[in-house]
């Protein structure tokens, strides 16, 4: 399939879409589920469910654990609105939630922003070569770490 372009979603866009990505997968968009996204959505750089819960509890006024968190971020892997910056582990949102793409991260060691790329002929490849060895593959993860070209 190769690189190619996503419509990108942002603000109340990003969350109708992520809403309708997760209840399409028969879950329910709860009230919870709604603050988390948002508060992952509002970063811009990978966030860990402690910053998340931090967010969260300060928005709502009352402590929020970061294990109702983290499993509310789980949930969000797996329907695709979010994904899992594994070398740092943080999340982002996922700003096209309804294309399925195994993605390469981008990370600068400097500003911790991170650029997020949808390649399949590199995924494509790992999978392939995971394949050979006899092992079957769920989700390449590629992360590269370095310079952004704001800070080179």
């Amino acid at each position: 399939m190769g690189v190619h372009d996503h419509h990108i979603h942002e603000g109340e866009s990003l969350t109708e879409a992520a809403r309708n990505r997760l209840t399409a997968k028969g879950e329910q968009w709860t009230g919870m589920r709604a603050a988390v996204f948002e508060a992952l959505a509002a970063f811009d750089t990978p966030a860990s469910a402690y910053d998340i819960a931090e967010a969260v509890s300060k928005a709502q006024g009352r402590r929020i654990a970061a294990n109702s968190v983290y499993r509310i971020l789980d949930l969000f892997v797996s329907a695709n609105l979010a994904m899992r910056v594994e070398s740092a582990n943080a999340y982002v949102a996922n700003a096209h939630p309804g294309c399925l793409h195994d993605c390469i991260f981008l990370i600068c060691d400097t500003c911790g922003q991170i650029t997020h790329l949808d390649d399949d002929r590199l995924t494509g490849g790992v999978r392939e070569a995971a394949v050979a060895a006899g092992f079957a593959p769920s989700r390449p993860v590629i992360e590269v770490r370095g310079t952004c070209g704001e800070c080179s």
